[in-house]
Order: C-alpha cells, then sequence, then structure tokens
C-alpha cells in the first residue's frame, strides 16, 4: 500500500510514477487520516469492470434464488419454433 502526505502531492510526477510502478492506488493522507486515493487509469477501468462483473453474479445469484429461471431446453426450443430454425 502507497501512501502519500497531502503536502507532497503537489508532486504529480513522482505520484504518477509510483501508481504505474505499484499499479495500485497511491493513498493521500492529511493529518494522518485518509483524504484522497489516486490510481492509474488502467487500475480504475480494471476495478469498475471487475465490480460491474460482480453485480451482474449477484443479480443472476438473487434471480435464482428468487425462482426467475426459464427452462433452457424448453426456452431454445421456443426461440426455434419462433423463428424457424
Amino acid at each position: 500500500m502507497q501512501i502519500v502526505l497531502m503536502r507532497d502531492l503537489k508532486n504529480t510526477v513522482e505520484i504518477e510514477r509510483r501508481c504505474a510502478e505499484s499499479n495500485e492506488p497511491v493513498f493521500i493522507t492529511k493529518n494522518g487520516y485518509g483524504r484522497l486515493v489516486v490510481m492509474d487509469i488502467d487500475y480504475y477501468e480494471r476495478t469498475m469492470r471487475r465490480i460491474d462483473e460482480a453485480a451482474l453474479i449477484n443479480r443472476g445469484i438473487l434471480d435464482y434464488e428468487n425462482g426467475n429461471t426459464v427452462d433452457g431446453k424448453k426456452s431454445l426450443k421456443r426461440l426455434r419454433e419462433k423463428h424457424g430454425f
């Protein structure tokens, strides 16, 4: 975990280097408390993609638990009949 003091935030080149080299967020503290998080855009996009995927999986699990499912064979049969293939 990378931690940088707020007063050192003005050295943006160093912050950028740390993000790129560690491939993880850099935490900015003020008076000993976390205030900001800085991260490389690739790390951000990967993290957001994982969050989206986890949300979709959780929604699928809830659908299954609540009985909101369709029999696969019956569904395929209806689609074939409807579209003639």
